[in-house]
């Protein structure tokens, strides 16, 4: 089995959203299962098949956390210690052709997001940037025509 890297931070809420669904949905949808079978025939019964089909989605996502929780190797991004771009890395990066600076933090697949500026280490950008310093400039191809942007900085945060 692989390793996979994740974040303290992106354990932690795979972890909570892990509990929330086995000690709370999971108890919630046997109840509902339940009540919905005391209405009489299955066969014609839209609570008891919509409630079961809830059920299958949230015994999946149980599933797939538990999966990726049992693969993770969580990285101390805080003791990091590096000259150039490696995963947990906050990166500045300046868009020149936009003139906007943009700030990516490289974290795991699972814990990637881009409304949180998080970007994957296998993503285009990821992996452009992993083991780069700053000043050197990346190109990432990508589906709109190639990006170009120039590190300014990064550092290890926890």
């Amino acid at each position: 089995m692989d390793e996979t890297p994740i974040t303290l931070v992106g354990k932690n809420k795979l972890q909570a959203e892990l509990d929330q669904l086995v000690k709370i949905e999971r108890e919630e949808i046997k109840i509902a299962i339940a009540e919905a079978r005391e209405l009489g025939d299955l066969k014609e019964n839209a609570e008891y098949h919509s409630a079961k089909e809830k059920q299958g989605i949230i015994e999946g996502r149980i599933a797939q956390l538990q999966g990726v929780l049992a693969r993770a190797r969580v990285v101390e991004v805080g003791k990091i210690k590096s000259q150039k771009i490696v995963f947990g890395a906050t990166v500045i990066v300046f868009d020149a052709e936009k003139e906007i600076r943009h700030t990516y933090i490289i974290v795991g697949e699972d814990e990637s997001n881009s409304r949180e500026n998080k970007i994957s280490y296998t993503s285009p950008l990821g992996r452009a940037l992993i083991g780069k310093e700053e000043g050197d400039t990346v190109v990432v191809k990508a589906p709109k025509g190639d990006m170009e942007y120039e590190i300014e900085s990064f550092e290890f945060i926890d």
